[in-house]
């Protein structure tokens, strides 16, 4: 059993949610659709977990080493890591319009729900993050017997098309644009428990190092990546200034199998991919810095300011 496509030749973007239930759905869906780019010779990455990597490499057999496999359970720890990843393989493989075809795999059963919530703006933001006109087909599985119901209704939203048993189908609920902005303006859930907030000023930005560094090492992380997470801390609230506000809060709080911190002002960021693009030599991106050193990275804004939530776990 596979699925049959309208159109195989993609000579546009192409962002398709998968549905899929068990071993062989998985490869009945995703085998022909790599058979079909090693047939025309389209350079291909394929991010998903070990184990769904280990099915497609046996139905493959040796033509899978021609394709690159990424383990998204590493790079997809942080959801804001994966849309860079997408764009160096398009760099590097899709110079001059050349087709090229990736499947990756964010949303799997356990992930933490404040990884999901990432996730799900992560797959919002690939509508806007790629060319329109790049020859890019990107599939998105997602399991049915494992994956909530409100998990597969939020894929209809941020994916134009749908691939399951029946073929393909538009998405009635998908929202492009404005879903986008629609998740970037959410509120984040309130902090829980005891809660510690300082705030700074261009005065006193500059003790929000040594401030946070013992807050965190209190808090239960290594000396190490307390200091990691006080430094991004720091460069945080420093960015703050530079966009133009006078001053904000950092709010400190522990969670069970972690440590939150979260930077506030009232000044807006309105551009959601903000720190998912890698800085230019001489610019200091915050955002970006934030990204590689914490195990999360939630960013919300709306006209009344923004937030700048950071995760590190302990267990």
């Amino acid at each position: 059993m596979s699925w049959s496509s309208p159109a195989r030749e993609h000579q546009s973007y192409r962002h398709e949610a998968f549905l899929w239930g068990g071993a062989e759905d998985f490869t009945a869906g995703l085998v022909p659709f790599l058979e079909e780019g090693l047939e025309a010779g389209e350079p291909m990455m394929v991010a998903v977990g070990p184990e769904h990597t280990s099915w497609l490499r046996e139905a493959l057999g040796a033509a899978a080493d021609t394709i690159r496999f990424v383990d998204m359970h590493q790079l997809g720890r942080n959801p804001a890591r994966i849309i860079p990843a997408w764009q160096r393989f398009l760099d590097e493989e899709a110079a001059g319009g050349r087709p090229v075809r990736g499947v990756g795999e964010p949303i799997w059963p356990g992930r933490r729900a404040e990884e999901l919530l990432e996730c799900q703006l992560h797959e919002a933001l690939l509508n806007v993050a790629v060319d329109p006109e790049l020859p890019f087909w990107l599939i998105c599985p997602y399991d049915t017997a494992q994956l909530s119901e409100a998990v597969i209704e939020e894929a209809f939203r941020s994916h134009p098309v749908l691939v399951e048993a029946g073929g393909y189908s538009g998405s009635a609920g998908y929202g492009g644009r404005a879903h986008v902005d629609s998740l970037f303006s959410s509120d984040l859930s309130a902090p829980a428990g005891q809660v510690r907030q300082a705030h700074f000023t261009a005065a006193d930005v500059g003790r929000l190092l040594s401030y946070t560094r013992l807050e965190f090492y209190v808090a239960g992380l290594s000396l190490g990546r307390a200091a990691d997470l006080a430094h991004v801390v720091e460069r945080l609230a420093a960015s703050s200034l530079h966009r133009g506000s006078g001053g904000g809060t950092v709010t400190i709080w522990s969670q069970p199998g972690g440590v939150v911190c979260e930077v506030a002002d009232d000044v807006p960021v309105e551009d959601p991919l903000a720190g998912r693009r890698p800085p230019a030599a001489d610019d200091h991106d915050a955002l970006w810095v934030a990204n590689q050193l914490c195990d999360l990275v939630q960013l919300r804004s709306t006209v009344r300011g923004t937030a700048v939530r950071v995760h590190a776990w302990t267990s």
